[in-house]
């Protein structure tokens, strides 16, 4: 490798999502060199990739937007109340270019390695093309869902017709109409584009494995009158949003499930499934907590599916009942379950019929084969680790994160890794990330970093690194704080149980906003305590 003055930047960031480019902003103000490396053609992350039809977010558009300049967000307008895809990825292209970011972002460029050099106290890092970059620092932004999950089934490349992966999705519109199409997969991504295929395809097979929760988005258009107003309170709200637990100062929670009555508990829950989103998992103080409070929020959600869907014992297969309301990731739909009731949409069951392998025209189950044009697989991701598991990434004595992370992805803060000086990573495990807003954790984060390296650096340090016994600390909170929760209790992709081989840990912080805030200010204020600084 070699190293020459224009090879060196003080900071390298992978990935140019929301993470990415607030990052590269804050660094730019600490007057720091930067290089962003992305393996799309463009800025968005994950709003580049997952592009399908459908494809929206379940926060709200108004709390999904920066926060760290006021001038920004005004000169910006939300269209809808979730956002679709094209509307994120041009907010997050709006955002590229009103703050100048595109002249540090290296486009269609993947980080194959990253290698600490102990001696020099500088981390290598090394590109698909086999360009090497020297730097002080190395953050991820890589993000929490970014790497697709495929299943294995046998014959795939025997198959004769196309085939997608929804979180790889190909960068122009598609028509379906006239096909037979297949969806693999009924999670977040699945709900959202088995409807919009419904409206075009002369036929849609769901092929579902487990059942999911989801409650309707209500969506609807924003008014210029109530976006001016918001835009008014933005700081305000964002403000108060970070002391809360899930990054939203508009959700508010009667105490117990268990404290009224059944008419009053059926009328709440009415209540929020007609105000839809995602609020509805806070109804109750205790949904995830208490397993009777849960079983109510999930009857009432069997309940709605029962009165929409009108083949009763096609609602039934639709009915989860494997796991509590919310320990997987609750989804956020418009018209789901009401898709079911069209004639050209079949529902197929594999835990009953397992899919035994893909065949030249479609796909074969235990009981039958499917002709299919198109197949889609929606089935997911190797969320929060898998990503940051593929790049070779080696800190002290050649460690390599993978083997390091095999067993456990352990760290401090979801921020730092023990035996990695110098690296850091946005919204990582062990941090509130998928269980928040993620645009607010990922400021707070960005924000943290930043000051972290400005405080090394007027100290005249070179070398920051976090400590065994700090992350063990750390690990232990943050198991702790999980079972005192339903979450572990049930498989789902925030314990890895979605990816073979991967081990089972419960990885979100799930103490909420306000608290992980004060655990970092804390560790800050002391001085950073649980690092070595030199």
């Amino acid at each position: 490798m070699r190293e020459t003055e224009d090879e060196f930047k003080d900071v390298i960031i992978i990935g140019a999502g929301f993470a990415g480019l607030c990052m590269l902003h804050r660094v730019r103000q600490l007057n720091l060199s930067a290089r962003v490396f992305e393996r799309a053609t463009n800025v968005g992350g994950t709003w580049y990739w997952n592009s399908y039809p459908g494809a929206r977010c379940d926060v709200e558009s108004l709390d999904y937007q920066f926060a760290f300049s006021d001038a920004l967000q005004r000169g910006w307008r939300w269209k809808e109340r979730f956002a679709e895809q094209k509307e994120i990825l041009a907010y997050l292209n709006y955002v590229a270019d009103s703050l100048d970011l595109r002249n540090d972002i290296q486009f269609k460029t993947s980080v194959e390695k990253a290698v600490f050099c102990e001696d020099r106290k500088i981390w290598q890092i090394v590109t698909d093309s086999g360009e090497t970059t020297n730097a002080n620092y190395l953050i991820s932004a890589v993000g929490c869902l970014s790497t697709p999950s495929m299943p294995e089934l046998p014959g795939l490349s025997s198959y004769a017709g196309r085939w997608y992966h929804t979180g790889n999705w190909p960068q122009q519109d598609m028509d379906f109409s006239g096909l037979n199409v297949g969806v693999i997969g009924t999670g977040s991504s699945g709900i959202q584009i088995i409807p919009e295929l419904a409206k075009q395809a002369q036929s849609v097979t769901v092929f579902q494995r487990s059942p999911n929760f989801s409650v309707p988005a209500n969506n609807h258009q924003h008014t210029k009158t109530f976006t001016d107003e918001y835009y008014d309170k933005f700081l305000a709200k964002r403000e108060q949003a970070s002391r809360t637990i899930y990054g939203n100062a508009s959700w508010s929670s009667y105490p117990s499930a268990l404290d009224v009555t059944d008419r009053r508990r059926s009328e709440i829950y009415e209540e929020y499934w007609n105000k839809g989103g995602a609020g509805f998992m806070v109804s109750f103080a205790d949904v995830l907590t208490n397993p009777k409070s849960n079983e109510f929020a999930a009857d009432f959600i069997r309940g709605k599916i029962d009165s929409i869907v009108t083949d009763k014992a096609l609602a039934k297969i639709l009915h989860p009942t494997d796991h509590a309301v919310g320990t997987k990731r609750i989804c956020v739909d418009t018209n789901y379950y009401e898709t079911f009731n069209k004639k050209h949409v079949t529902l197929v069951d594999v835990r009953q019929c397992p899919i035994q392998s893909i065949t030249k025209t479609g796909l074969l189950t235990r009981e039958n084969s499917y002709d299919l044009d198109v197949m889609i697989f929606a089935t997911g991701f190797d969320a929060m680790t898998g990503t940051l598991m593929r790049i070779d990434i080696r800190g002290i004595g050649g460690m390599q994160l993978s083997k390091k992370w095999a067993k456990s992805p352990n760290n401090f803060l979801g921020l730092s890794v023990a035996g990695f000086p110098n690296f850091f990573v946005i919204t990582g495990p062990g941090s509130p990330s998928v269980l928040s807003n993620m645009v607010l954790s990922i400021e707070q984060h960005v924000e943290w970093i930043a000051r972290c390296i400005s405080d090394v650096g007027r100290q005249g340090a070179k070398c920051i690194e976090v400590t065994e016994t700090a992350e063990k600390e750390w690990v232990a909170h943050v198991n702790e704080i999980a079972q005192q929760t339903l979450f572990p209790q049930n498989d789902s992709w925030y314990l890895g149980s979605n990816i073979v081989g991967k081990a089972r840990v419960f990885m979100p912080y799930v103490g909420g906003i306000g608290q992980y805030r004060e655990h970092c200010e804390k560790v800050a204020k002391d001085g950073y305590t649980g690092f070595k600084i030199s």
